[in-house]
């Protein structure tokens, strides 16, 4: 199995600039005085796509060789990564095929058909559209992307890490939402291999936390998904996880599941407060800052993940906290 190293993410940095200039890291002083330390905000909804995954995607899709390029390329996802895919694809002018299940929301179905995808609706899980997409990979000869248990998808997503330092090199504390593990797999190993002492934290839904269930289970389990404002934050690791179950383990210090209520108050947050329509899962970091779940020692990043929401959604989420903050 090959080692990603830090020199792993500095070579997709490199690779990844070339389209992907850094995006913003901006304070707040109001979630700061709130907390007691300096707050920043890493606002990955500024990529192309509306989320972070769109690193992982190019970083991999461009290191492909000539000829699997020819084939296109094939992948499973819960919206975002998928849109990332088909983005990328269609810039290095490939085709691509993304599936998702019945549970994906509108508002990505929407974007993935705009992007150009080939999209195939199946299933009742993540797990479901990844046995949809093994199978169109066997049947057709497609690539897959994987949506994060992989080297270049991960040290893809680690470039968030580097650009945070690179800006904060006194951070203390990173705090980002927790799937199948792809993001903070990379920002944790830049983190940690830095500086042993910053804390990294992984914030997850209550109900359908794969990869926690997952840790402490000892190996990769199925965990049903249930409705939450942070459906970016559903899906299964992978009965064959080889990466980030590993890595997730090894680099975040706490993995925390938050209600549908802590979740809610950070998109109304950073709807009122800094006019960001955000989707659940990128409102996370906020909400552990806000609840004081996460108690950053020092200056913190709240990675704000992706904006891939429609907008029924999102007031329903936010509508009960607004003013009350």
């Amino acid at each position: 199995m090959k080692t990603i190293t830090v020199r792993d993410v500095w070579i997709a940095k490199k690779r990844i600039q070339q389209t992907l200039p850094p995006t913003p890291l901006i304070p707040s002083p109001v979630l700061s005085e709130k907390t007691g330390v300096p707050v920043y905000l890493k606002l990955e909804q500024m990529q192309p796509t509306g989320a972070f995954k769109l690193r992982g995607a190019v970083n991999m899709i461009t290191s492909l060789p000539s000829e699997e390029k020819k084939r296109g390329v094939v992948t499973f996802s819960t919206g975002n990564h998928g849109f990332a895919t088909a983005y990328a694809a269609a810039q290095a002018g490939m085709k691509a095929v993304v599936c998702v299940s019945k549970h994906v929301p509108e508002a990505k179905i929407h974007a993935l058909e705009v992007a150009g995808a080939e999209l195939h609706i199946e299933g009742e899980s993540q797990d479901d559209a990844a046995k949809v997409c093994a199978r169109l990979q066997e049947q057709k000869g497609y690539v897959l992307i994987p949506p994060f248990d992989h080297p270049a998808v991960i040290a893809g997503q680690g470039t968030i890490g580097l650009e945070i330092l690179e800006e904060l090199p006194e951070i203390q504390t990173v705090a980002a939402g927790l799937s199948g593990g792809g993001l903070l797999s990379g920002i944790g190993l830049v983190m940690k291999e830095a500086d042993p002492a910053v804390q990294v934290a992984g914030l997850s839904v209550k109900k359908g936390a794969a990869m926690d269930d997952s840790i402490q289970a000892g190996r990769p389990v199925v965990s049903p998904e249930h409705p939450t404002h942070a459906d970016s934050l559903l899906g299964g690791i992978g009965s064959a996880n080889r990466y980030t179950m590993p890595l997730v383990t090894q680099y975040v210090d706490k993995r925390i599941r938050l209600s549908e209520e802590s979740i809610a108050r950070g998109m109304a947050f950073l709807y009122e407060t800094h006019r960001f329509v955000v989707e659940g899962a990128a409102a996370v970091g906020v909400s552990a800052l806000l609840d004081g779940t996460v108690k950053p020692a020092g200056p913190a990043v709240a990675v704000v993940t992706g904006n891939n929401v429609g907008i029924q959604e999102h007031r329903q989420a936010v509508l009960p906290w607004l003013s009350n903050q």
